[in-house]
């Protein structure tokens, strides 16, 4: 797949001081990317770059072949982006805001209006005021003006922000129906790891400004290793040499322990050796905080 999206060495430098430090990554066509990091790792300053808020200090960005600093009308004319929270007219209804954006581009007709309302949902809602919307409609209705103008390029900075579990969840479906229909690319920046592991095809780890890693989301470090939980009798003895060898924590009803899968067999061998009796193993996937924490812990 190529890339929509390059970030090629960039920096930012504000009062002296450098905000951003070279990050060099790049999105594919047709994937969720996510952009992972605490509150002032540095994620809002990279997309104000990307969509030309802010300059860029060194480096360049590239969007669809076109550079952000070179030809920025071109590079931007195929994104669409929510930075922080979508601004919309209160006392116009949801319809007449995106007629009023519909202004802004050449080409947009009642009918492209029309299928980008039902693509999000607020058909029923489309012709009420703004001011009686909730937050998850806003953001529904923030996310069908950036869709009018086909952008190659989705970017929602931390779009769940205030959002209960059920406008979470719609946001996530949404940005997987854009992705499987209509072949879009969405960057997503949030700090809401959970969120992440279910949206995310790809993450990036972002820290002080730094790039940590660039990870799938199921294949991030630590895959190998898998936590296992062992459900034993008494374990005397035992105890001593999985602390040891293993590094196992003990539990009320046996011990965990982190090893790779071909070692499992080893262990239950002693186990059994030591005469403890064994009566389960079984798995505990690694969360996406636990892999996240792992990475930026050094």
């Amino acid at each position: 797949m190529k890339a929509v999206l390059s970030l090629e060495n960039v920096k930012k430098t504000i009062k002296g001081k450098e905000i951003i430090k070279g990050l060099s990554f790049s999105v594919k066509e047709g994937e969720v990317f996510g952009f992972l990091g605490p509150n002032g790792a540095g994620k809002t300053t990279t997309i104000r770059m990307i969509v030309g808020l802010i300059g860029i200090t060194e480096g360049d960005i590239i969007v669809c072949g076109k550079s952000v600093k070179k030809d920025f009308e071109g590079a931007v004319r195929n994104i669409g982006a929510i930075v922080e929270n979508p601004e919309m007219y209160k006392f116009l209804t949801g319809y007449q805001n995106l007629l009023q954006y519909a202004r802004m581009h050449d080409g947009i007709t009642k009918d492209k209006i029309t299928e980008v309302v039902e693509l999000v949902g607020l058909a029923d809602r489309i012709h009420d005021k703004v001011k009686t919307y909730s937050l998850g409609m806003r953001q529904r209705l923030g996310l069908a003006q950036c869709l009018l103008h086909d952008p190659k390029l989705l970017i929602l900075d931390e779009p769940t922000n205030g959002l209960d579990p059920a406008g979470i969840r719609e946001i996530r479906d949404h940005l997987r129906m854009l992705t499987r229909e209509k072949g879009m690319s969405v960057i997503v920046s949030s700090h809401l790891l959970s969120e992440m592991e279910l949206m995310c095809d790809r993450i990036a780890i972002i820290q002080e400004g730094e790039l940590v890693d660039v990870q799938q989301v199921h294949d991030m470090p630590g895959k190998d290793q898998v936590v296992y939980t062992f459900e034993t009798g008494p374990l005397g003895e035992a105890a001593k040499w999985l602390g040891g060898k293993w590094n196992a924590a003990i539990t009320e009803t046996g011990f965990t322990v982190e090893a790779k899968r071909e070692e499992i067999p080893l262990i239950i061998k002693r186990l059994i050796e030591s005469n403890v009796d064994v009566f389960g193993v079984k798995t505990v996937s690694k969360t996406l905080e636990d892999r996240f924490f792992e990475v930026t812990a050094n």
